[in-house]
């Protein structure tokens, strides 16, 4: 018997309001009418929480998922949409709020056009209101409101549903400042913002640090249900939740969503993001960021220089010369033809400003014409006595580059860390301060001195920024200490 085209809407409607992810895939020809729907059980795990908030079997739900997997649109743009057609729940007030606001807007801007769309229209008529239909703000006329702000500026608005999503960016996820003012906007501000005890809060998150959102939320033992998909199975690590889902993988390493990210493209993932980043955006299990973020088996060393493509002198002033002090140190680094960072030479020593321009002015000379590649520029940070050290040596007409560092230096250390650990990182073998280097590195941030470091993060923003050019092969000792058997070590 084949069925009218009223009866075939009826089924549809019937289906969408007994399942979120069916109301998903229906949904998904309207927000990406040219890109193919990719769907996954860890699509539905997250479909099944959402539901169980609907249903008032979960008010308070934390997701922590890997990149990548939906967890915006099917928490910001969808779900809403759900309740307001499907579930016949429009009066619900919905507040949306991400790390920017503009990522809280495009979800906000991706609903209304959901609603608007003449597909849920067409099954389930909402009447939008002209004098509240904003890409940040839009109601209906049921009172429904489905509102966009920027997690740290939330005051104003409430909801029946509070969703968090991503209250941090992986760019500050390092920052003690970022993390904490995280912390009191979640501890502090969030929680006054749902309308009574029945409203839900939902916080969906990529892990990103110990103390992240998540942290917080885990350590405090506040009363969430968990659900966490880490990218690869590690059956230790089974997630089994309140509603009665558990992870359903079986093997070691078995992949979240080998329909969108199989084998070959996780494994790039793992080596561009490095260990760190693998452990938490990937795994969700943010490792310790204490110490030890530069490993000393990560770097490579070199007895015979690599082709280079060009030169650059890096400078970190000391703001004093006492004995409690650091040091300033002076490097001169290359970008080998295969985009790799080497480290030529190094002079470090407590001076006062006369002595650091003297010593400054025979490094660079040493330097210009050492090797046949271009010496582009001695980069010195602006600021304390590197400025006047900038100003003196413009007034010699050297090509002086003043550096701002816009971050900590533990935030600058995670950002080199994958291209240290990926094996791009080529000091000299022989050189006689190679054993303090290591050592520095080694015990960075719990050492006495970090001096060699800020030199050596610059330059390696500055050689990852530079375009590749050919491919090489270079002699490079890949694995064994050098400073195995050395006295000195520490």
């Amino acid at each position: 018997m084949q069925l009218s085209h009223d009866e075939l809407l009826e089924v549809e409607r019937e289906l969408c309001k007994r399942s979120l992810a069916q109301f998903a895939r229906r949904a998904w020809h309207v927000l990406e009418p040219a890109a193919e729907l990719k769907w996954g059980w860890a699509l539905d795990a997250i479909c099944l929480h959402l539901e169980a908030v609907t249903d008032g079997r979960i008010t308070r739900l934390l997701m922590n998922v890997p990149p990548g997997s939906m967890k915006s649109l099917l928490t910001g743009v969808i779900w809403p949409a759900w309740e307001w057609g499907p579930r016949g729940m429009p009066e619900m007030r919905f507040v949306g709020t991400a790390h920017e606001e503009q990522l809280a807007i495009r979800d906000s801007r991706k609903c209304r056009d959901l609603i608007k769309s003449e597909w849920f229209q067409g099954l389930w008529p909402t009447e939008l209101m002209r004098d509240l239909d904003g890409k940040k703000e839009f109601g209906n006329s049921k009172k429904g409101v489905r509102q966009a702000r920027a997690f740290s500026s939330m005051t104003g608005v409430r909801g029946d549903r509070v969703i968090l999503d991503d209250p941090i960016s992986a760019d500050n996820a390092n920052s003690e400042a970022e993390l904490e003012a995280a912390r009191i906007a979640f501890t502090e501000t969030l929680p006054t913002r749902v309308n009574n005890e029945k409203s839900a809060i939902v916080v969906v998150m990529q892990r990103l640090s110990e103390k992240d959102t998540s942290g917080v939320i885990l350590k405090m033992g506040l009363p969430y249900v968990h659900l966490c998909i880490p990218m690869r199975f590690e059956p230790e690590r089974r997630c089994t939740t309140s509603i009665g889902w558990t992870d359903p993988r079986t093997e070691e390493g078995e992949l979240m969503f080998p329909e969108r990210f199989g084998e070959q493209q996780v494994t790039e993932l793992e080596t561009t993001l490095g260990s760190y980043g693998t452990a938490g955006q990937l795994q969700q299990r943010p490792a310790p960021r204490g110490g030890g973020i530069l490993k000393e088996q990560w770097y490579r060393y070199w007895t015979t220089l690599p082709a280079l493509e060009f030169r650059t002198i890096h400078i970190d002033t000391a703001q004093k010369t006492g004995q409690e002090n650091d040091y300033s140190v002076l490097q001169c680094w290359g970008r080998s033809i295969v985009g790799q960072a080497v480290l030529i030479d190094q002079l470090r020593g407590k001076w006062e400003a006369p002595e650091l321009l003297t010593q400054t002015r025979a490094f660079w000379f040493k330097h210009r014409e050492a090797h046949r590649s271009q010496l582009r520029a001695l980069m010195i940070e602006d600021k304390v006595s590197g400025t006047g050290l900038i100003q003196t040596l413009r007034r010699e007409s050297l090509p002086v580059i003043p550096v701002q560092r816009n971050k900590d230096k533990i935030s600058r250390a995670h950002d080199i860390a994958p291209f240290v650990e990926a094996g791009n990182v080529l000091l000299p073998q022989d050189a006689p301060w190679l054993s303090e280097f290591l050592a520095e590195s080694s015990s960075f941030p719990g050492g006495a001195h970090d001096d060699q470091l800020d030199p050596m993060f610059d330059a390696l923003v500055t050689v990852q920024k530079a375009p590749a050019t050919q491919q090489a092969s270079v002699s490079v000792i890949p694995t064994r200490n050098p400073m195995a058997g050395r006295p000195g070590r520490r």
